[in-house]
C-alpha cells in the first residue's frame, strides 16, 4: 500500500517537472520568434529607410509613387506622419527626407482649410474632396496631390476637433468643415440633393416614407447650417445645394 502510494507521489513530481520542462520551453520558443521578428522589423525599417533616401524626390513630386510608398510604411507599422516623443528630430519623414516633406501633409492641410473657409458661402462647409483636389493642382509650380493625400491631410486635422472630416454621400467624399456632425437624417437629405440639385419636402415624404414633421426639421436644420439654401419663389419650397448654385 505504501509502495503504491509512493509510485503516485513520484509520478505526480514527475508531472510537475514535465509541465514545467513544457512551459519554460514555450517561453524559450516565444522569446526567439520575438527576437526574430524584431530583427526582421528592423531589417525592413532599414531598407524603407534606404528606399526613401534614393527615391526622396519621387516621394515629394509624384502622388502615385508617395500613396505607394505610404502603403509600405503601413505594412511594417511605420507611421510616417506620427511623431516619436522619444524621437527629437520628430516625424519619421522629417528624420529621412527633410523637414520640406514631413511638413507636405501639415501644409496641404492648411490650404485645404483655407479652401474650405474661403468657398464656405458657396457649399454650406461641404465640399467634394474631388473639388478641392482640382482647386489645390490648379496652382503651378507645385508638386499635383491625390484624392488620398487629402483625405490624409484632412486626417491630420483629428486632434483639433470636429471641424473638419470626410464624410461619405452618394458614394462620394466630401470635406466637412462644420463644426457640427451630420446626423443620419441629414445625410440622407444631403445624398438626396445629388440627383437634382436640390429636395422638398414633398420629395422626401414621397421616396423616404418619412412624416411632414420630420422633413420639414430635417430642412430648417440644414438651412440653419448653410448646407441648402431656400428657393421660397417656387412651390413647394425647393432647398438647393450651394455647390449647384454658381
Amino acid at each position: 500500500m505504501s509502495m503504491r502510494r509512493g509510485v503516485g507521489l513520484a509520478a505526480f513530481d514527475n508531472h510537475e517537472r514535465t509541465a514545467q520542462q513544457y512551459s519554460d520551453l514555450g517561453s524559450t520558443i516565444l522569446q526567439t520568434h520575438i527576437s526574430e521578428l524584431t530583427d526582421q522589423l528592423l531589417t525592413f525599417q532599414a531598407a524603407l529607410k534606404r528606399f526613401a533616401q534614393s527615391h526622396a524626390d519621387e516621394i515629394r513630386s509624384d502622388p502615385v509613387f508617395r500613396s505607394e510608398f505610404v502603403k509600405m510604411c503601413s505594412a511594417i507599422g511605420v507611421d510616417p506622419l506620427a511623431s516619436s516623443s522619444a524621437n527629437k528630430k520628430g516625424s519619421f519623414w522629417a528624420e529621412l527626407l527633410g523637414s520640406d516633406v514631413n511638413d507636405f501633409f501639415f501644409e496641404l492641410a492648411v490650404r485645404i482649410i483655407e479652401i474650405c473657409r474661403r468657398t464656405r458661402d458657396e457649399n454650406g462647409g461641404l465640399m467634394l474632396v474631388d473639388d478641392v483636389k482640382a482647386r489645390i493642382n490648379s496652382v503651378k509650380g507645385r508638386p499635383p496631390v491625390s484624392q488620398e493625400d487629402i483625405v490624409r491631410a484632412v486626417n491630420t486635422l483629428a486632434p483639433l476637433g470636429h471641424g473638419f472630416g470626410i464624410v461619405r454621400l452618394a458614394h462620394k467624399d466630401f470635406i466637412r468643415s462644420v463644426p457640427q456632425e451630420l446626423s443620419r437624417d441629414q445625410a440622407v437629405a444631403i445624398e438626396a440633393t445629388q440627383a437634382l440639385g436640390y429636395i422638398s419636402v414633398e420629395i422626401l415624404r414621397d421616396n423616404l416614407g418619412w412624416e411632414t414633421a420630420r422633413c420639414i426639421a430635417v430642412l430648417d436644420d440644414l438651412v440653419a447650417s448653410g448646407l441648402v439654401w431656400v428657393d421660397e419663389q417656387v412651390r413647394p419650397k425647393e432647398y438647393w445645394t450651394p455647390s449647384w448654385i454658381r
